[in-house]
């Protein structure tokens, strides 16, 4: 079953933050392949969101291949392949890293910096 929960105080807008949430339930197999999720009416009224909101949230899923609109049925939770799910959020983990190492690298910050950062943060 569904469930996202919205942030208004959050950085990301709402629209991004549907797709997260729907993505993070795929890939850890809370939504399984098949399923049907609300419209994008019913999903809007039920989060108090604009129709464009969800809208926009559903195409970009849709274009990632994480759902699959059938008309006159409904959408539903694609059947791709979850090793390539995780695949394609590893290649967006890797350019996020590789971003913030170059942040450290121009701040004369060294990979034992990075490590301390990251046990630091982990827990």
């Amino acid at each position: 079953m569904l469930s996202i929960i919205i942030a208004n105080s959050a950085e990301k807008p709402i629209y991004q933050q549907i797709v997260d949430q729907i993505t993070e339930q795929i890939i850890q197999g809370e939504l399984t392949a098949g399923e049907m999720l609300p419209s994008i009416r019913a999903l809007a009224k039920e989060l108090k969101v604009s129709v464009i909101t969800t809208k926009r949230a559903y195409e970009e899923l849709e274009r990632a291949g994480y759902i699959e609109t059938v008309v006159g049925k409904g959408t539903f939770v694609s059947g791709m392949n979850k090793e390539l799910i995780r695949e394609r959020q590893m290649g967006l983990i890797e350019n996020e890293l590789t971003k913030i190492i170059k942040d450290l690298k121009r701040l004369g910050l060294s990979k034992k910096d990075l490590q301390y950062l990251v046990d630091l943060l982990w827990d």
